[in-house]
């Protein structure tokens, strides 16, 4: 149980301008909803050993298995690495904690997140230095040799350049998908280690499905949000009450309607669920 945020980016006003405008001009306007009034709960189970630990704890926990793993681990080079919605947005559920090798392209980290969180229209996407400092420690010029000289957005990264040669610890990196309806991430370097990791990318930890309830029973899980009157205080229902709200909301039956998964491009654009990890997508009472 908890408040969860969903975020929204403000798009009708800026069909026109492309990606640079938007964000040069400081039109990421987040609009959010507290569905739920509460604190919200965010753990997820760690894969070596199945424990389940707060968000707060996993990294601390993870790199207990990686120093014993790089005493015994087959030599090479990879990352721990975090994934989430951005700091400044505050508190939210959403997590990824991902193990990465070194000789993975920016490329299939981007199928990755695709497939887990993201995909529904085949929309486009970009790897980018943040254009704020995350922390005052965060030094940005020691990375700027990995701007895509050739993109016209600036501190775009391309996407054929491998792990090895773009991450190190400490780096945090900016990923949008979907220049329209975006979806933003912040992607952490938390560590690196002498070890090759098992596969290009490994999912060592991911926030459990949180229990959101129907907004008008109160009772029983939500299955549905309803994308007309998320802005409003009741926008997520049970099946049985979804029945109730399409009387009220005619764009609901019509077209509004999308599922409660566990990702943070929940009721965006065409988003329905993920397609891998599927057993984590939706809440299992």
């Amino acid at each position: 149980m908890g408040s969860l945020f969903l975020f929204f980016l403000i798009n009708d006003l800026h069909k026109s301008l492309n990606r640079f405008n938007f964000a040069k001009n400081n039109f990421e306007v987040i609009k959010y909803q507290i569905i739920m009034q509460e604190e919200f709960k965010s753990e997820g189970k760690c894969l070596f050993c199945g424990e389940k630990f707060a968000q707060a704890d996993v990294v601390k926990h993870l790199t207990t298995h990686f120093k014993e793993m790089s005493k015994t681990g087959k030599p090479g080079l990879s990352f721990l690495v975090q994934v989430g919605l951005p700091k400044k947005w505050g508190k939210t559920p959403f997590f990824l904690s991902l193990w990465v090798d070194g000789e993975t392209t920016l490329k299939t980290m981007d199928t990755f997140l695709r497939d887990i969180w993201l995909e529904c229209c085949g929309h486009m996407s970009a790897f980018s230095l943040p254009r704020r400092k995350p922390s005052k420690k965060f030094d940005i010029n020691a990375f700027s040799h990995l701007i895509d000289e050739d993109s016209e957005f600036p501190n775009d990264i391309s996407m054929s350049k491998k792990a090895k040669v773009v991450f190190a610890k400490g780096l945090v990196l900016e990923y949008e998908y979907d220049f329209g309806s975006s979806t933003n991430l912040e992607i952490t370097v938390v560590n690196e280690f002498p070890v090759k990791a098992d596969k290009k990318i490994v999912l060592l930890s991911r926030n459990e499905p949180m229990e959101i309830l129907c907004c008008i029973c109160k009772k029983v899980p939500a299955t549905q949000i309803c994308t007309v009157c998320m802005y409003n205080k009741e926008s997520v229902f049970c099946d049985q009450c979804a029945k109730k709200h399409e009387k009220k909301c005619e764009d609901f039956a019509d077209y509004a309607s999308m599922p409660i998964v566990n990702s943070p491009r929940m009721g965006v654009c065409g988003y329905t669920g993920g397609r891998i990890d599927t057993e984590r997508d939706v809440y299992q009472a």
